[in-house]
């Protein structure tokens, strides 16, 4: 494939130019254009390297799409890697939850167990369009947190593992209020069941966090498994990262977090939505606001696929960051801090993973189609 006219982004820059991709590679980037007469005309249109998505819940809204409705496990795999690809993302990281807080809903260990198996089956059916890899997310403060690491921690997707404490009062639900009206969404809980949930997930972290948080840091360092810390709000929430391995923050709550993390080499993950929308969802601080103190190295598009984009550019537009630098934030930078080398970039030799991107005024961006190592899938 021979690509010309487009607006060409790279880590580093962005310039017209053209693109020759030979057996699923980049085989050369230059400026300018060409007369050959097989070259593909983009008419001005963005060339950016295929989105690389370290954590997204979005599977989850297919396999619940109604309150107390499970879906079938495999069709929701693939019209949720459908979707990904429709927003530019090549490759992504299916998280899912593990330690158990509910034994029969969307993320109760069985639901959870089959989704990892499910995962490894459609990959290897070839019918999934975007590459997809395993992220667990461990919630400490729960009875079987280490048991359902252990059962799923030699899944050869496996590929990030990030260690996390829901407990209201704590780091993202450090005002509890927040996290009641937030599980207040789809029933009111009565003033003496929501004490009674409170009781028992503290009780919960009391007897379980700190020994289980140590046991999966340990096992996954084993592993050589790429470790990320969960919305740390306090310094001693970092400190206790930075003894943990961990080389990925994931949603901060407060600008002084992020700042301990990146002052100790510990790459910031904040949330697309955030950036779309202006602000947390849960009250936390703003990721416009990190972008502008520069403490900001990766977005994950959490439930929104789109948002990837979107936000990207809007860091670009709005924060005035260089789109190079801004869309390192959606490609390169997530795909170096888990060790994937061989993408995120448009550089020869890499992987031709790419995203044809239409920008219009008044409109967010559009992804018109999408590449994986050269083969459109979108």
């Amino acid at each position: 494939m021979l690509i010309k006219n487009a607006r060409i982004v790279t880590p580093e820059t962005t310039f017209t130019g053209v693109v020759e991709v030979r057996e699923g590679r980049i085989h050369s980037v230059e400026e300018g254009t060409t007369q050959a007469p097989e070259a593909i005309d983009w008419e001005g249109d963005h060339l950016l390297p295929g989105l690389v998505e370290l954590h997204t819940d979005n599977l989850e809204k297919h396999l619940a799409p109604r309150p107390g409705v499970l879906w079938n496990t495999q069709a929701a795999f693939v019209i949720h890697d459908a979707q990904v690809a429709a927003a530019g993302i090549t490759t992504v990281f299916d998280a899912l939850a593990i330690g158990e807080r509910d034994s029969v809903g969307l993320r109760s260990r069985k639901v959870q167990s089959e989704c990892a198996q499910t995962l490894l089956d459609t990959a290897a059916s070839g019918l999934l369009r975007s590459d997809h890899f395993l992220h667990l997310r461990c919630e400490v403060a729960t009875h079987d947190a280490v048991d359902a690491f252990a059962e799923m921690s030699d899944h050869p997707l496996l590929r990030l593992v990030s260690v996390m404490d829901h407990t209201p009062g704590q780091r993202q639900w450090h005002d509890p209020v927040q996290f009641r009206r937030y599980h207040e969404r789809n029933g009111k809980l009565s003033e003496d069941k929501w004490l009674e949930t409170l009781a028992e997930m503290k009780a919960q972290q009391d007897a379980y966090a700190h020994p289980h948080r140590r046991e999966i840091v340990a096992m996954s360092r084993a592993r050589g498994l790429p470790l990320a810390s969960h919305d740390d709000t306090s310094l001693d929430h970092v400190e206790e990262a930075v003894r943990d391995g961990v080389s990925l923050s994931e949603f901060p709550t407060t600008l002084a977090a992020a700042r301990a993390a990146r002052e100790k080499s510990i790459a910031v993950i904040m949330g697309a939505p955030n950036i779309v929308r202006g602000g947390s969802h849960s009250g936390n601080v703003a990721a416009a606001d990190l972008a502008r103190e520069d403490a900001l190295d990766i977005l994950s598009s959490d439930y929104v696929p789109s948002s990837l984009l979107q936000a990207a550019f809007q860091l670009h537009k709005e924060i005035g960051w260089p789109l190079s630098k801004a869309v390192s934030t959606v490609s390169w930078a997530p795909a170096q801090s888990v060790g994937l080398t061989d993408r995120g970039g448009i550089r020869p030799g890499l992987r031709a993973d790419l995203v044809r991107v239409a920008v219009r005024p008044g409109m967010p961006p559009v992804p018109r189609a999408t590449y994986l190592e050269g083969q459109r899938i979108a």
